[in-house]
C-alpha cells in the first residue's frame, strides 16, 4: 500500500498530515508514505524530522492586490502552476500512491488534483472553520471532503462528500492526567498554571504585550505560574524582563523559554492558554478540555483565525481578544479574572467538550480505508 499526503504552509496542515501518516504506518506493515510539499515551506523542515520522505513541487500563492509587485508575483505563480503540474505528474507515476490526501497549502493542489484526473482515490481535510482557496477548489475534484468544523460544512457546495471527521490530535496530548503533568514539571504548589504563545517564531508584537504581562505578574507577587514561549524574541524578551526586574527567581514561577519543545506534557498541566487561533492549536485546545484567550493573527489569508476563534468564543470555550485591542494590562486582567473563577474554567471546559472530536483520528483514518476499498 502506497499512501501519498500533500500539505505545507503552517503546522496547522502539516501537523494532521504527520498524525495520520504515523496511524497509517502502525496499522499496516509495509506501508509506503511518502509527503509532498512546497519548495522551501515549513514542511521540508518538519517533515523528515518526523522521519518522512518528501519530495516538494515549485508553487506559489497568489495575491489579492493589483499593485505592480503583486501582479508581477501572480504572473510567476501562473508560470509556477504549470511547473507544479508536470513535477506532480512526476511522483505520481514515480511513487504510484493507492491514495493521496490533501491537508491544505498550496502545494495541495496541483497534487490532488493531478491525482484525481488519473482515477486515484483522493481526499482533502481541511481544518478551519472557513476553507481556504485550495481546499474550496479540490472539493469539486476529490471523492470526499473531510471537515474540522460543522459549520464548515455548508461551504462544500458542490463536493461529492463532506465528512465531518474532526482534525487529528498527537496521542502525546492525552497521555499525562493534569495531576501528573504537573509533577513532570515539578510544580509542587496550588498556583494555577498558564501558558502563553504566538506560533514557533512568536510574535514580536504580542511577545511586547507579555512582557508587560510578566513586570505586573512580578509586581503583583506571582499569583499565577507561567510558562511563555518566546520563539525568535527570546533573547530580547529576557533582556527587557531583566532590566525591568521580572526575570530569575525574582520571576517567582514565571519561566520564559525559546520554545516549548514538551508542549504536550505542558499543555497538560495548565489552567488556561493564551495564543493564536491556528486550527491545529484549537483542536488540541478542545481535544483536552483546556479554557483560552485567542488572540488571533490579522496577518493570515481571509482572516482566518479569527472565524476559527468565533466558533470557540460563540460556543463559551474561549475568550476571544482582538490583537488590536490588546495590551499587556488587558490581557493580564483578562488572565486574572478566569485564573481566579475556576467555576468559570470548569464552564469553559464543559464546552470545549462538546465542541470536541476525541476520535478524530479514528474517524479520517476509516473514512481514508473506505477509500481505498
Amino acid at each position: 500500500m502506497n499512501i501519498l499526503f500533500t500539505c505545507g504552509g503552517t503546522a496547522g496542515h502539516i501537523n494532521p498530515a504527520v498524525a495520520l501518516a504515523r496511524m497509517f504506518g502502525e496499522r499496516n506493515p509495509g506501508c509506503k508514505i511518502l509527503f509532498v510539499g512546497a519548495d522551501g515551506g515549513m514542511e521540508t523542515r518538519l517533515v523528515p524530522k518526523e522521519g518522512f520522505a518528501l519530495r516538494t513541487v515549485t508553487i506559489t500563492n497568489f495575491r489579492r492586490s493589483m499593485t505592480p509587485a503583486a501582479i508581477g508575483h501572480n504572473v510567476g505563480t501562473a508560470v509556477n502552476l504549470v511547473r507544479s503540474a508536470g513535477q506532480a505528474k512526476a511522483i505520481l507515476e514515480e511513487f504510484k500512491p493507492d491514495l493521496v490526501v490533501g491537508t491544505g497549502g498550496y502545494a495541495s493542489y496541483p497534487v490532488v488534483k493531478a491525482a484525481a484526473k488519473r482515477g486515484i482515490p483522493t481526499a482533502v481535510h481541511e481544518s478551519n472553520a472557513i476553507p481556504g482557496l485550495t481546499t474550496k477548489a479540490l472539493s469539486k475534484v476529490v471523492d470526499v471532503v473531510m471537515v474540522g468544523f460543522e459549520e464548515s460544512k455548508s461551504h462544500y457546495d458542490h463536493a461529492k462528500e463532506v465528512v465531518l471527521t474532526g482534525t487529528p490530535v498527537r496521542e502525546e496530548f492525552f497521555r499525562c492526567t493534569k495531576a501528573e503533568a504537573r509533577r513532570e514539571l515539578g510544580m509542587t504548589d496550588e498556583r494555577p498554571l498558564m501558558v502563553s504563545f504566538f506560533g514557533s517564531l512568536g510574535a514580536e508584537l504580542m511577545n511586547g504585550y507579555m512582557t508587560d504581562f510578566i513586570v505586573r505578574e512580578s509586581r503583583e507577587g506571582s499569583p499565577f505560574r507561567h510558562i511563555h514561549g518566546a520563539g525568535r524574541d527570546f533573547a530580547a524578551m529576557t533582556r527587557d524582563l531583566a532590566a525591568a526586574g521580572a526575570a530569575g527567581e525574582q520571576a517567582g514561577g514565571v519561566e520564559v523559554r525559546e520554545y516549548i519543545y514538551d508542549m504536550p506534557l505542558v499543555m497538560a498541566a495548565a489552567d488556561l492558554v493564551i495564543c493564536r487561533a491556528g486550527s491545529s492549536t484549537l483542536s488540541e485546545l478542545a481535544a483536552i478540555a483546556k479554557p483560552s484567550i485567542l488572540i488571533p493573527s490579522p496577518n493570515v489569508t481571509a482572516d482566518h483565525q479569527t472565524k476559527n476563534a468565533r466558533v470557540f468564543a460563540n460556543a463559551g470555550g474561549a475568550v476571544l481578544l482582538p490583537e488590536k485591542e490588546c495590551s499587556g494590562e488587558k490581557l493580564y486582567e483578562a488572565a486574572a479574572e478566569l485564573l481566579t473563577h475556576p467555576e468559570r474554567r470548569s464552564d469553559m471546559a464543559r464546552a470545549l467538550s462538546r465542541l470536541a472530536i476525541p476520535d478524530a483520528n479514528e474517524k479520517i483514518y476509516t473514512t481514508l480505508q473506505n477509500l481505498l476499498r
